[in-house]
């Protein structure tokens, strides 16, 4: 089987994964700076920044703008 045989499934090339992943790592950053100084109660909105950045990642991929979404332009050039 050659890798040409196998789907590619993207890989987290869309609009999607990007907003949520960016979230993601905004809530990391904030929740060291607040954990550095010793602030928990904003550790822990961090934290749920983070499933934020999950849900809303999610949510644009149900809406179309996930790998291979109704909303995203196909293009060779794109795979």
């Amino acid at each position: 089987m050659s890798s040409e045989d196998i789907a590619d499934p993207g890989h987290g090339h869309s609009p999607a994964a990007w907003v949520a992943v960016t979230i993601m790592v905004v809530a990391l950053i904030a929740g060291t700076f607040f954990f550095w100084f010793d602030q928990a109660v904003l550790v822990w909105a961090s934290a749920g920044l983070a499933v934020v950045g999950l849900i809303v990642g999610w949510v644009l991929a149900k809406v179309g703008y996930g790998v291979g979404g109704s909303k995203l332009k196909s293009d060779a050039r794109s795979h």
